[in-house]
Protein backbone atom coordinates (compact mmCIF):
# COMPACT_ATOMS: atom_id res chain seq x y z
CA UNK A 1 0.00 0.00 0.00
CA UNK A 2 2.80 2.46 0.82
CA UNK A 3 4.99 1.49 -2.16
CA UNK A 4 5.69 4.68 -4.10
CA UNK A 5 3.71 6.68 -1.54
CA UNK A 6 5.74 6.60 1.70
CA UNK A 7 3.54 9.27 3.32
CA UNK A 8 0.67 6.78 3.41
CA UNK A 9 2.58 4.76 5.94
CA UNK A 10 2.32 7.67 8.36
CA UNK A 11 -1.35 8.48 7.69
CA UNK A 12 -3.60 8.18 10.72
CA UNK A 13 -6.82 6.23 10.72
CA UNK A 14 -8.79 9.49 10.88
CA UNK A 15 -6.99 10.82 7.79
CA UNK A 16 -7.80 7.67 5.82
CA UNK A 17 -11.40 7.92 6.95
CA UNK A 18 -11.69 11.53 5.76
CA UNK A 19 -10.22 10.59 2.36
CA UNK A 20 -12.67 7.72 1.93
CA UNK A 21 -15.70 9.74 3.02
CA UNK A 22 -14.87 12.46 0.48
CA UNK A 23 -14.97 10.04 -2.47
CA UNK A 24 -18.10 9.40 -4.60
CA UNK A 25 -17.56 5.64 -4.27
CA UNK A 26 -17.35 4.32 -0.71
CA UNK A 27 -16.46 0.60 -0.81
CA UNK A 28 -15.66 0.67 2.91
CA UNK A 29 -19.40 0.96 3.64
CA UNK A 30 -22.09 -1.68 3.29
CA UNK A 31 -25.75 -1.03 2.62
CA UNK A 32 -28.34 -3.77 2.55
CA UNK A 33 -31.12 -4.45 0.12
CA UNK A 34 -33.81 -7.11 -0.21
CA UNK A 35 -33.78 -9.12 -3.41
CA UNK A 36 -37.18 -9.93 -4.85
CA UNK A 37 -37.08 -13.72 -4.94
CA UNK A 38 -40.81 -14.17 -5.50
CA UNK A 39 -41.52 -14.49 -9.24
CA UNK A 40 -45.08 -13.27 -8.55
CA UNK A 41 -44.00 -10.33 -6.41
CA UNK A 42 -45.71 -7.66 -8.49
CA UNK A 43 -49.07 -9.42 -8.76
CA UNK A 44 -49.13 -10.29 -5.05
CA UNK A 45 -48.18 -6.73 -4.12
CA UNK A 46 -50.99 -5.35 -6.29
CA UNK A 47 -53.48 -7.72 -4.64
CA UNK A 48 -52.46 -6.50 -1.18
CA UNK A 49 -52.61 -2.85 -2.21
CA UNK A 50 -56.03 -3.35 -3.79
CA UNK A 51 -57.25 -4.72 -0.46
CA UNK A 52 -55.88 -1.63 1.31
CA UNK A 53 -57.62 0.60 -1.20
CA UNK A 54 -60.88 -1.28 -0.71
CA UNK A 55 -60.56 -0.95 3.08
CA UNK A 56 -59.86 2.77 2.70
CA UNK A 57 -63.05 3.24 0.69
CA UNK A 58 -65.01 1.08 3.10
CA UNK A 59 -63.81 3.12 6.08
CA UNK A 60 -64.90 6.35 4.39
CA UNK A 61 -68.50 5.19 4.02
CA UNK A 62 -71.01 6.69 6.49
CA UNK A 63 -72.27 4.40 9.24
CA UNK A 64 -75.78 4.63 7.79
CA UNK A 65 -74.67 2.69 4.71
CA UNK A 66 -72.95 -0.11 6.66
CA UNK A 67 -75.73 -2.58 5.81
CA UNK A 68 -75.04 -2.07 2.10
CA UNK A 69 -71.33 -2.87 2.35
CA UNK A 70 -69.85 -6.36 1.90
CA UNK A 71 -69.64 -8.18 5.20
CA UNK A 72 -65.86 -8.42 5.22
CA UNK A 73 -63.50 -7.46 8.05
CA UNK A 74 -59.83 -7.10 7.13
CA UNK A 75 -57.08 -7.72 9.66
CA UNK A 76 -53.32 -7.58 9.20
CA UNK A 77 -51.55 -10.50 10.87
CA UNK A 78 -47.90 -11.17 11.57
CA UNK A 79 -45.41 -12.22 14.22
CA UNK A 80 -42.71 -10.27 16.00
CA UNK A 81 -40.30 -13.03 17.04
CA UNK A 82 -37.28 -13.03 19.30
CA UNK A 83 -38.35 -10.36 21.80
CA UNK A 84 -35.79 -10.87 24.55
CA UNK A 85 -36.62 -11.10 28.23
CA UNK A 86 -33.58 -9.42 29.79
CA UNK A 87 -32.96 -8.95 33.48
CA UNK A 88 -30.58 -6.55 35.18
CA UNK A 89 -27.76 -7.98 37.27
CA UNK A 90 -27.46 -4.66 39.15
CA UNK A 91 -30.06 -1.97 39.83
CA UNK A 92 -30.49 0.97 37.47
CA UNK A 93 -29.22 4.26 38.90
CA UNK A 94 -31.27 7.50 38.62
CA UNK A 95 -29.79 10.61 36.96
CA UNK A 96 -27.35 12.50 39.17
CA UNK A 97 -26.59 16.20 38.49
CA UNK A 98 -22.97 16.74 37.60
CA UNK A 99 -22.28 13.01 37.13
CA UNK A 100 -24.64 11.50 34.55
CA UNK A 101 -27.73 13.28 33.14
CA UNK A 102 -29.56 10.04 32.31
CA UNK A 103 -30.28 6.92 34.28
CA UNK A 104 -27.33 4.55 34.41
CA UNK A 105 -27.47 0.83 33.70
CA UNK A 106 -24.86 -1.82 34.29
CA UNK A 107 -23.57 -3.28 31.02
CA UNK A 108 -24.06 -6.87 32.19
CA UNK A 109 -27.44 -8.56 31.99
CA UNK A 110 -29.11 -11.95 32.21
CA UNK A 111 -31.07 -13.56 29.37
CA UNK A 112 -34.35 -15.15 30.44
CA UNK A 113 -35.49 -16.41 27.05
CA UNK A 114 -37.45 -14.91 24.19
CA UNK A 115 -41.07 -14.55 23.21
CA UNK A 116 -43.05 -14.08 20.02
CA UNK A 117 -45.81 -11.51 19.69
CA UNK A 118 -48.53 -12.75 17.35
CA UNK A 119 -50.84 -9.87 16.50
CA UNK A 120 -53.87 -9.18 14.33
CA UNK A 121 -54.52 -5.50 13.58
CA UNK A 122 -58.08 -4.56 12.61
CA UNK A 123 -57.73 -2.17 9.66
CA UNK A 124 -61.16 -0.64 10.30
CA UNK A 125 -60.95 0.14 14.02
CA UNK A 126 -57.27 -0.15 14.96
CA UNK A 127 -58.05 -2.78 17.59
CA UNK A 128 -55.28 -5.29 18.24
CA UNK A 129 -55.84 -8.96 19.03
CA UNK A 130 -52.58 -10.40 20.30
CA UNK A 131 -50.97 -13.40 21.96
CA UNK A 132 -47.53 -13.56 23.55
CA UNK A 133 -46.03 -17.03 23.40
CA UNK A 134 -42.67 -18.75 23.69
CA UNK A 135 -43.10 -20.21 20.21
CA UNK A 136 -45.05 -19.62 17.01
CA UNK A 137 -46.40 -22.96 15.89
CA UNK A 138 -49.66 -24.01 14.32
CA UNK A 139 -51.34 -24.32 17.71
CA UNK A 140 -50.47 -20.73 18.66
CA UNK A 141 -51.71 -19.43 15.30
CA UNK A 142 -54.93 -21.44 15.55
CA UNK A 143 -55.50 -19.94 19.02
CA UNK A 144 -55.33 -16.48 17.45
CA UNK A 145 -57.76 -17.52 14.71
CA UNK A 146 -60.17 -18.78 17.38
CA UNK A 147 -60.02 -15.41 19.14
CA UNK A 148 -60.77 -13.60 15.88
CA UNK A 149 -63.61 -16.00 15.19
CA UNK A 150 -65.12 -15.25 18.60
CA UNK A 151 -64.60 -11.47 18.35
CA UNK A 152 -66.41 -10.79 15.08
CA UNK A 153 -70.04 -11.33 13.98
CA UNK A 154 -70.54 -14.87 12.68
CA UNK A 155 -71.95 -13.75 9.32
CA UNK A 156 -68.79 -11.80 8.40
CA UNK A 157 -65.80 -13.02 6.41
CA UNK A 158 -62.49 -12.35 8.17
CA UNK A 159 -59.91 -11.44 5.55
CA UNK A 160 -56.33 -11.97 6.73
CA UNK A 161 -53.32 -10.24 5.22
CA UNK A 162 -50.38 -12.46 6.15
CA UNK A 163 -47.24 -14.16 4.91
CA UNK A 164 -46.53 -17.80 4.07
CA UNK A 165 -45.19 -18.80 7.47
CA UNK A 166 -45.45 -22.57 7.86
CA UNK A 167 -47.90 -22.19 10.77
CA UNK A 168 -50.32 -20.30 8.52
CA UNK A 169 -50.58 -23.06 5.93
CA UNK A 170 -49.82 -26.20 7.94
CA UNK A 171 -51.92 -29.35 7.93
CA UNK A 172 -53.19 -28.52 11.44
CA UNK A 173 -54.19 -24.98 10.46
CA UNK A 174 -55.91 -26.13 7.28
CA UNK A 175 -57.83 -28.70 9.31
CA UNK A 176 -59.09 -25.96 11.62
CA UNK A 177 -60.02 -23.70 8.69
CA UNK A 178 -62.04 -26.56 7.23
CA UNK A 179 -64.22 -26.53 10.36
CA UNK A 180 -65.09 -22.87 9.66
CA UNK A 181 -65.84 -22.86 5.91
CA UNK A 182 -65.93 -19.41 4.28
CA UNK A 183 -65.09 -17.73 7.59
CA UNK A 184 -61.46 -16.85 6.82
CA UNK A 185 -59.92 -15.62 3.59
CA UNK A 186 -56.15 -15.38 3.09
CA UNK A 187 -54.37 -12.63 1.16
CA UNK A 188 -50.68 -13.49 1.09
CA UNK A 189 -47.90 -10.91 0.96
CA UNK A 190 -45.06 -11.71 -1.45
CA UNK A 191 -42.01 -13.61 -0.25
CA UNK A 192 -39.64 -11.08 1.36
CA UNK A 193 -42.45 -8.53 1.27
CA UNK A 194 -43.21 -8.19 4.97
CA UNK A 195 -42.98 -4.40 4.60
CA UNK A 196 -46.29 -4.57 2.71
CA UNK A 197 -48.06 -5.77 5.85
CA UNK A 198 -49.49 -2.83 7.80
CA UNK A 199 -49.16 -4.64 11.14
CA UNK A 200 -45.41 -4.02 10.85
CA UNK A 201 -46.12 -0.36 11.69
CA UNK A 202 -47.71 -1.56 14.93
CA UNK A 203 -44.63 -3.59 15.79
CA UNK A 204 -42.50 -0.54 15.06
CA UNK A 205 -44.61 1.49 17.49
CA UNK A 206 -44.14 -1.19 20.17
CA UNK A 207 -40.37 -1.14 19.62
CA UNK A 208 -40.23 2.65 20.01
CA UNK A 209 -42.46 2.75 23.11
CA UNK A 210 -43.07 0.10 25.75
CA UNK A 211 -40.47 -2.39 24.45
CA UNK A 212 -37.67 0.18 24.38
CA UNK A 213 -35.02 -0.43 27.08
CA UNK A 214 -37.36 -2.90 28.77
CA UNK A 215 -35.89 -4.98 31.61
CA UNK A 216 -37.84 -7.60 33.54
CA UNK A 217 -37.33 -10.10 36.33
CA UNK A 218 -39.00 -13.04 34.56
CA UNK A 219 -40.30 -14.18 31.20
CA UNK A 220 -43.82 -13.98 32.58
CA UNK A 221 -43.30 -10.33 33.51
CA UNK A 222 -42.27 -9.57 29.93
CA UNK A 223 -45.43 -11.27 28.63
CA UNK A 224 -47.65 -9.38 31.06
CA UNK A 225 -46.07 -6.01 30.27
CA UNK A 226 -46.46 -6.57 26.53
CA UNK A 227 -50.13 -7.45 26.98
CA UNK A 228 -50.55 -4.38 29.18
CA UNK A 229 -48.99 -2.21 26.47
CA UNK A 230 -51.36 -3.67 23.87
CA UNK A 231 -54.31 -3.05 26.21
CA UNK A 232 -53.26 0.61 26.40
CA UNK A 233 -53.18 0.76 22.58
CA UNK A 234 -56.69 -0.66 22.48
CA UNK A 235 -57.97 1.98 24.90
CA UNK A 236 -57.18 4.62 22.26
CA UNK A 237 -56.90 2.69 18.99
CA UNK A 238 -55.56 4.30 15.84
CA UNK A 239 -56.60 3.17 12.37
CA UNK A 240 -53.45 2.35 10.42
CA UNK A 241 -53.59 3.32 6.75
CA UNK A 242 -51.52 2.58 3.68
CA UNK A 243 -50.83 5.95 2.09
CA UNK A 244 -48.66 5.12 -0.94
CA UNK A 245 -50.49 3.50 -3.81
CA UNK A 246 -47.95 4.45 -6.51
CA UNK A 247 -46.95 0.82 -7.09
CA UNK A 248 -50.59 -0.11 -7.65
CA UNK A 249 -51.01 2.20 -10.62
CA UNK A 250 -47.48 1.90 -12.03
CA UNK A 251 -47.38 0.68 -15.61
Amino acid sequence: MVEGHPSLGRASKATVQRILVAQPLQPHKVTYYMERRDPNFESKMREVLLVYQEVELQNQQPASSADQLPKVITVSVDEKPGVQAIANTAPDLPPVPGRHPTFARDHEYERLGTCSILAALDLHTGHVTAHVQRRHRSREFIALLKDLDANYPPDYTIRLILDNHSAHISKETRAFLATRPNRFKYVHTPTHGSWLNIVETLFGKMTRTFLRHIRVQSWEELRDRILQGIAEINRAPVVHRWKKFDALFAQ
